[in-house]
């Protein structure tokens, strides 16, 4: 498609007359829109936001490494059939407008860093966010997945950056979702398997670590109730009401408070994450949605020689869990280059700072 860059403003008030006409009449649904286009697409391409090493994970290697991303998040993304590009942060605007018209979607990861660093993993969700914005308003298809984190910064950016979350105490806390009455109406469980919902609904398979959260008042209270529909909440241990499942009314934006992905994928033990059976069913009911929703957009890298300067396979996996970290492997990233337009192509052989 051919992106041209709306000012904030005007992506609001297009958003606002939206959301505005839901309210008062009928207008064409993100998934009947999606069915007007093209077959879908049947070999999505995702992007994982990298985010800053933490500081216990810097701790434990001598190497500079500026970002890194849990392979668990990759893996969540592959096994419902896409492969995986990574998305630097401490890049420019433009950077994020010249990668993100060639991907399908992105996923916005949990992890432990802080929304007010700078050129770090909020900045970078700001771009994507405005730009994912601007390709859907332009009549595109380009989903958001935020978890934990990633859920957060989805509100955190809808709200223009006001700290509006809540300090919650949900850290090893294993839990069922308490849906909504009518949690049915969203996109997210609309066609949810009966047996998928009675597993969320009554097992305790959720897996919770979060220390801050978003509350149904936190929501109404920045406006952002207008604009996003919450599906399930759920009690942390001193018993405050957050938010676990959230998608927006007009975009295909969504967000889960817990880590699907921890199910299939995390074995650090004492972490109370269920693996039993029906947690695997139910998390990767989660992967497939996401990787369903990238499935009808329609970008496109220009070739597959293209795609291949920028999928995740040419970056190691370390085995992080062998130095006690909360992730079995990640993915660590030296301070990586941007060429601007990124027209430049790069014709040395893969190695971790080539392209």
């Amino acid at each position: 498609m051919v992106f041209y860059r709306l000012g904030r403003s005007t992506v609001l008030v297009v958003l606002s007359l939206l959301v505005t006409l839901t309210n008062g009449a009928t207008i064409i649904s993100a998934e009947e829109s999606a069915s007007l286009r093209a077959p879908l697409n049947e070999e999505p391409v995702i992007g994982v936001l990298a985010q800053e090493m933490s500081y216990s994970l810097a701790a434990k290697y001598e190497e500079d490494y500026e970002s890194y991303i849990a392979a668990s998040y990759v893996k969540f993304v592959e096994g419902a059939g896409a492969r995986v590009v990574p998305i630097w942060i401490n890049k420019p605007r433009e950077y994020y407008e010249n990668i993100l018209p060639n991907l399908n979607g992105v996923l916005l990861p949990g992890g432990a860093t802080w929304f007010n660093q700078s050129n770090g993993y909020a900045d970078a969700g700001r771009h994507i966010y405005d730009v994912a914005e601007e390709i859907n308003v332009q009549g595109g298809y380009f989903p958001l997945w935020g978890t934990c984190l990633g859920f957060e910064l989805l509100t955190y950016l809808a709200a223009n950056g006001d700290e509006h979350r809540a300090h919650c105490s949900s850290n090893n806390q294993a839990l069922p979702l308490d849906f909504k009455p009518n949690f049915r109406e969203s996109r997210m469980f609309a066609e949810t398997p009966d047996e998928i919902v009675e597993i969320l609904a009554s097992e305790y398979v959720t897996a919770n670590f979060h220390q801050y959260c978003v509350t149904e008042k936190n929501l109404t209270d920045y406006g952002l109730d207008r604009e996003w529909r919450v599906m399930s909440t759920n009690l942390d241990w001193n018993e405050l009401e957050f938010i676990s499942t959230i998608e927006h009314k007009i975009l295909p934006f969504y967000g889960v408070q817990f880590h699907p992905e921890k199910n299939i994928y995390e074995w650090v033990q004492n972490k109370n994450i269920s693996h039993t059976p029906n947690a695997i069913k139910a998390a990767q009911y989660f992967a497939d949605f996401f990787v369903n929703e990238a499935r009808k957009s329609e970008g496109r890298f220009q070739s597959e020689d293209d795609i291949d300067q920028h999928v995740i396979y040419n970056y190691p996996v370390s085995f992080t869990g062998l130095k006690k970290s909360a992730f079995e492997q990640c993915y660590l990233f030296e301070v990586q280059r941007y060429v601007e337009r990124e027209k430049k192509k790069c014709n040395k052989p893969r190695s971790r700072n080539s392209c």
